[in-house]
């Protein structure tokens, strides 16, 4: 499929060939859920802790007497009821992190990319190079692509550090290098910004599966099967 290439100025000065496997895939939203979940949830620290009433310090001694003050009976003036008491059933440290296979990380970030293109919401330019690195550089350029909403751009790693330092101070603009997509940017991004040079990045990236090693068999096993193989010819002749 084609994408009309722009300049930086917002003026179409041709198209680019794109590849369908990456930029026309079906939506599928049950793995971009999935993946989207499994990414937020391994960033989370998981260092939480709360103490339980064993943990608490202090105490040790019965408050009053078991009977005979008129008030309910306590052993302890940390249990949970208490002020300053432990914390029934509260967080602790643990684990958060979930594995996501590489195909269905890989599949989310295809869905999602056709869905952008399906809703026109992809511009791609010649190359998204700044005068110099200054956040107003930022604004001018996507103010010239017409670009209002939330913008991913994304771009080659090579500029990457001068582009990221123009646009860290924009709450509505991120830049990441192409070899960084993710799920959750995609999702938190309304538009995408892509260079040439990162459209020719994601397609090498996520164009094709990674194949399967070829099993590796025995110089016996392999003997075997010929040997097999021979004694079928010579029943079949």
């Amino acid at each position: 499929m084609e994408l009309p290439l722009k300049n930086m100025q917002g003026a179409t000065v041709g198209s680019i060939e794109v590849s369908d496997v990456v930029f026309d895939t079906p939506l599928n939203t049950a793995v971009i859920h999935q993946v989207m979940v499994g990414q937020l949830a391994n960033k989370r620290a998981g260092t939480h802790s709360t103490k339980t009433r064993a943990e608490v310090s202090g105490g040790g001694r019965k408050p009053w007497r078991q009977k005979g003050t008129g008030r309910a009976r306590h052993g302890s003036t940390r249990s949970p009821q208490w002020r300053h008491g432990g914390v029934t059933f509260g967080p602790k440290p643990r684990d958060y992190s979930q594995r996501t296979p590489k195909k269905m990380r890989r599949l989310a970030i295809r869905s999602l990319l056709s869905q952008k293109v399906r809703d026109g919401e992809v511009t791609v330019v010649e190359d998204f190079r700044l005068p110099e690195p200054k956040t107003r550089e930022v604004l001018q350029a996507l103010q010239g692509l017409e670009i209002s909403s939330k913008c991913l751009v994304v771009n080659e790693a090579v500029t990457q550090k001068e582009l990221w330092q123009a646009c860290h101070n924009l709450k509505r603009v991120k830049s990441v290098p192409a070899s960084t997509l993710n799920t959750v940017d995609l999702l938190n991004y309304t538009h995408l910004v892509l260079s040439v040079a990162a459209v020719r990045r994601i397609e090498e990236l996520w164009a094709q599966e990674t194949p399967r090693r070829a099993m590796l068999v025995s110089n016996d096993a392999a003997e075997a099967d010929m040997d097999e193989a021979e004694a079928g010819e010579e029943q079949s002749s």
